[in-house]
């Protein structure tokens, strides 16, 4: 049976555009599982405490400027394939060493109104030449509007060989200036890196 673990976290609005929180994240991949962990954050001072699960990494950013006010919710994580399968699905060679890449990203829904929520997610490859190698990845979406950051939240966690879907839920202020907001999702390990744009709007 293949294990499942659950743990939530919570980053609450920041009070100062300067502000930044920090929270715990798992570092195991999972199949079909939730993971995250559970902090309070206010001008900056941690709040909270880990709840439970085996946190060993950290997680960095939250909201500022237009986006303040709002809420990032609990972190999701799924393993979709096994690193047998994705290695083969990508033609792999463990000679060329590790390898990274997003295979797609995406928010749900596109179009939305202060005040809602919607999903940041990503889909993205992991390969490495030994199977019981990981890499260390920092997972990252910059929401920007008008060319200017509005939100970083950045996931440091370590995976072995796989195909991972991840998602990062976001309700917005009801005060969220309307137009368009791009998301810059990206991966990141060592002298690896992909990265990919999506949008969605606030109507």
């Amino acid at each position: 049976m293949k294990s499942k673990h659950l743990v939530w976290f919570v980053i609450t609005a920041f009070l100062f555009a300067s502000s930044c929180a920090t929270v715990p994240s798992v570092p195991e991949e999972q199949q079909g599982a939730a993971k995250g962990a559970a902090v309070g954050a206010a001008a900056g001072a941690v709040l909270g405490a880990v709840m439970g699960g085996d946190a060993k990494s950290a997680v960095l950013g939250g909201l500022i400027g237009g986006l303040v006010g709002g809420v990032i919710g609990h972190y999701y994580v799924d393993q979709k394939k096994t690193g047998a399968d994705t290695a083969k699905k990508h033609n792999y060679d463990p000679s060329t060493g590790p390898f990274l890449k997003i295979e797609e990203a995406s928010v749900v829904p596109q179009t939305v109104s202060p005040g809602d929520k919607l999903d940041m997610r990503m889909t993205y490859v992991v390969l490495t030449p030994k199977e019981e190698d990981r890499l260390d990845i920092i997972e990252k979406r910059e929401i920007r509007i008008n060319g200017e950051p509005v939100g970083s939240p950045e996931v440091r966690v370590s995976r072995k060989g796989g195909t991972y879907s991840s998602s990062i839920p976001l309700t917005l202020p009801a005060s969220a200036q309307k137009g368009l907001y791009v998301v810059v999702s990206s991966i990141q390990s060592e002298k690896l890196s992909d990265t990919i744009q999506t949008a969605f709007t606030v109507r």
